[in-house]
């Protein structure tokens, strides 16, 4: 079951904001690859079943990225676990996994578990200040992350995690080179087709997310726009 390695496109939707019928209907029936529910702060069980029971009428991949042992709940079709690796707190790296696996790995289908390794990049971001990530890291330092994740701890996806500004293009497509088999997300700062068509080019798989809470319309864009550079890609 690893339907998501042919993802391109996907967008984020917290369960802690708010997005009406009207503009979930057009985010799921855009033609994105999947939606994944995850947030930092706020992430409940109810709020997370609210939005999956909603997302659900729609024939789109859905996945849970873990953030809070309490709102994890069946239903979804992978469950992404992340471990930030460049975190300040073992916590974020194995803490949270081993307390997760003590309450339900014994009921957990492994078949839709994912891990993702992740390297936090926005000092601003509340994803750092709660992970205490060190974000200070020049190509050499994100790359040997990549590496770890890839060839030390086998970890199928690896995400470079802007959180809410637009990345250094030049480390992503370094990232990118080191990546043999793991599949590369990008997440941070697309709030425009170009910056899109751009990341497309240099990540596996763009994730998009805040801009659906500021300018839908943008947001909906983004989907055609990485679809186009994916297949010209593949010509």
């Amino acid at each position: 079951m690893n339907e998501y390695k042919a993802w391109r496109h996907v967008f984020k939707l917290d369960p802690n904001k708010k997005i009406d019928d009207d503009a979930l209907e057009q985010l799921c029936e855009s033609g994105t690859d999947a939606v994944i529910v995850g947030g930092t702060d706020g992430v409940t069980l109810d709020n997370t079943l609210q939005l999956l029971s909603r997302i659900r009428q729609y024939a789109v991949d859905c996945a849970l990225e873990i953030s809070a042992i309490d709102a994890v709940t069946p239903g979804f079709d992978y469950y992404f676990i992340p471990t930030v690796l460049n975190a300040d707190h073992p916590d974020w790296i194995v803490g949270m996994h081993h307390e997760a696996i003590k309450e339900f790995g014994k009921t957990l289908n492994w078949d839709e578990v994912v891990m993702e390794g992740y390297c936090v990049l926005n000092p601003a971001s509340k994803v750092a200040s709660l992970t205490g990530a060190d974000t200070a890291l020049d190509s050499e330092d994100v790359t040997a992350y990549a590496m770890m994740a890839e060839r030390m701890f086998h970890f199928p996806v690896f995400y470079l995690e802007y959180s809410g500004i637009y990345g250094e293009l030049e480390m992503v497509q370094a990232v990118k080179k080191t990546l043999t088999c793991a599949q590369l997300f990008y997440g941070g700062g697309i709030d425009s087709v170009a910056k899109a068509e751009e990341m497309a080019r240099a990540a596996d798989t763009v994730i998009v997310g805040n801009v659906i809470y500021q300018d839908l319309k943008t947001a909906l864009k983004t989907v055609k726009a990485v679809k186009k550079v994916m297949h010209k890609a593949k010509q």
